[in-house]
């Protein structure tokens, strides 16, 4: 079998699929895949589960500075998200604890 990628639909005969790329981004189906969580990826879906258990941003927060979004860069808005929603719990429960000491 002979397979060349082309472009051109009117090279194939009909009931073959043919291949589609872009000549200018030979990347295009990188991040085709969806992503982890239920499609919205570990950030997004760690910031919304850390309203009912407030570790998981500690763990988005965890995966941000190890550069986890190396693996694909979709998912470092919500990690990054997550670990500013990390920092604001810190700075509560630290406030918390002052005003209840002292």
């Amino acid at each position: 079998m002979n397979q060349k990628h082309t472009t051109e639909a009117v090279e194939h005969r009909n009931g073959e699929y043919a291949l589609i790329r872009d000549a200018e981004d030979p990347q295009l189906g990188l991040y085709d895949k969806p992503l982890p969580c239920f499609g919205c990826g570990i950030g997004w879906f760690s910031l919304l589960l850390g309203f009912v258990f407030p570790l998981m941003w500690y763990y988005a927060t965890i995966l941000y500075f190890g550069n986890y979004y190396h693996k694909d860069p979709r998912e470092r808005a919500g990690l990054a998200a997550s670990a500013i929603a990390a920092l604001i719990c810190t700075i509560a429960v630290i406030i918390t604890i002052a005003v209840l000491v002292f």
